[in-house]
């Protein structure tokens, strides 16, 4: 066993059924944690607690809308009926909606107000919203890691994102504040960091980055262009990252937003 074992650990992570949430489960699993795949949808979220079983690894899969904290409530004490325990708690539910990317015909006045406080819901209070609940039983139970996703819009103005941005700029904000209390009250028991992944095509956000065909927009070139590492980025190169904040390797290390970009967020392009 190392320190970057996650063996005798169960982690939560909310978010499970999608593109980014596939490789952390893998990745949790690979490291020896048991997974709880938590997300909207039942059929996905069956499938991957299968493979992790499969695979020889523990999983459970739970059904939570992370905005409905009566759900979140329910799927928490599926996790502690099955394993007792919840040892780490990964925030990757979130993304972006159709209605509040800001079309570029659109006026700078006529923003749809209603879609921007979806996204905020969605990605700052879907992150609130789980810490409340799972985080609650890490504190109170030994203690552990809890990892937000950030997000590149948090740290340059990125067009036509909006909500978004403000959204993920409030996790960056919340990562602090929170990491910072639960310091000042459980010593080092409880660690809060965030992951800001560069560009990684998601549901979210394919269609901006890529034709139909394959290709790239013009959207997603000057992305590709403004990477030093020049292309976007594999999910599985995220999961380094998040086992890493989650093991006792990081067991000093708080308050933390750790770039994961190809070098965008450094890169001015010049």
């Amino acid at each position: 066993m190392t320190a970057f074992d996650l063996a005798g650990k169960v982690v939560v992570i909310t978010g499970a059924t999608g593109i980014l949430g596939k490789a952390f489960v893998a990745g949790v699993a690979a490291a020896g944690g048991a997974v709880v795949i938590a997300g909207r949808n039942e059929q996905v979220a069956k499938e991957r607690e299968m493979e992790v079983k499969a695979n020889g690894g523990r999983a459970l899969s739970v059904i939570a809308d992370v905005t409905k904290e009566d759900e979140l409530e329910a799927a928490r004490d599926q996790v502690l009926h099955t394993f007792g325990r919840i040892d780490g708690l990964v925030n990757a539910a979130g993304g972006n909606i159709k209605n509040a990317i800001i079309q570029k015909d659109m006026g700078l006045f006529d923003l749809d107000i209603a879609a921007l406080r979806a996204v905020m819901d969605l990605n700052l209070m879907g992150t609130v919203l789980p810490t409340q609940v799972f985080g609650k039983v890490i504190a109170e139970n030994g203690g552990g890691s809890i990892v937000n996703i950030s997000s590149m819009a948090s740290q340059r103005a990125i067009t036509r994102v909006l909500g978004y941005s403000l959204a993920k700029s409030a996790i960056d904000a919340y990562t602090k504040w929170f990491s910072m209390e639960l310091g000042n009250r459980y010593g080092d028991a409880v660690r809060m960091n965030a992951i800001a992944p560069g560009f990684f095509l998601t549901e979210q956000n394919r269609e901006l980055l890529t034709t139909q065909e394959g290709g790239m927009t013009e959207r997603g070139a000057a992305v590709v262009q403004h990477t030093p590492f020049k292309r976007f980025g594999d999910p599985q190169e995220l999961t380094g990252a998040l086992v890493w904040l989650l093991s006792d390797a990081a067991r000093f290390v708080t308050g933390t937003v750790i770039n994961v970009d190809g070098g965008f967020s450094i890169f001015s392009g010049v």
